[in-house]
């Protein structure tokens, strides 16, 4: 099967909103993404679409995120939502999506990112409990479901303390 990974454009709006929905049987992360296209943060270069056969079959979104302690703000980004329809889950795109994305992170100058995921599947990608860099959350996950990956060594060595997310993360919790 030939994916093409590429950065969304407009035109791609509607497909990204219906492969969330399907995905995740809900609306939420559809919405989600429609307001964060509003925030000035967005990256439209790091929301990417998987397209076979000119269909979009997966999306996955990156958004800058900071973490804070009392001494230092660490630019991140986050690694949500993504998304495959249904019929073209277990086929590999999601790792595509992944490394793709993590591609465009360091093009843009991230050195790091976190998610909030399945344990068994982030570590394949590097990600590992975000806890032994000392970062949490402000709500409640089990320590294994938040993961960090460093996109250049030590990116995370000396950062610790709070993910800050969006105004449109904290609503759509």
């Amino acid at each position: 099967m030939n994916v093409l990974i590429r950065s969304e454009d407009k035109k791609d709006y509607d497909g990204i909103r219906m492969i969330n929905d399907l995905a995740f049987n809900q609306i939420n992360e559809g919405v989600l993404i429609e307001q964060l296209r509003d925030n000035p943060e967005y990256i439209a270069e790091l929301s990417l679409v998987a397209i076979v056969e000119d269909e979009i079959v997966g999306h996955i979104l990156f958004f800058p995120v900071k973490i804070k302690n009392k001494s230092k703000i660490h630019r991140s980004l986050s690694l949500a939502p993504m998304a495959v329809h249904p019929d073209f889950q277990n086929k590999g795109i999601g790792s595509k999506l992944i490394i793709e994305g993590l591609k465009k992170a360091i093009e843009f100058g991230y050195n790091s990112v976190i998610v909030v995921g399945h344990p068994s599947y982030y570590p394949r990608f590097g990600f590992k409990p975000a806890s032994k860099w000392k970062i949490s959350l402000p709500f409640e996950v089990p320590d294994e479901a938040f993961m960090a990956l460093e996109l250049k060594p030590d990116a995370l060595k000396n950062c610790s303390g709070i993910v800050g997310y969006s105004k449109e993360y904290e609503n759509a919790l």
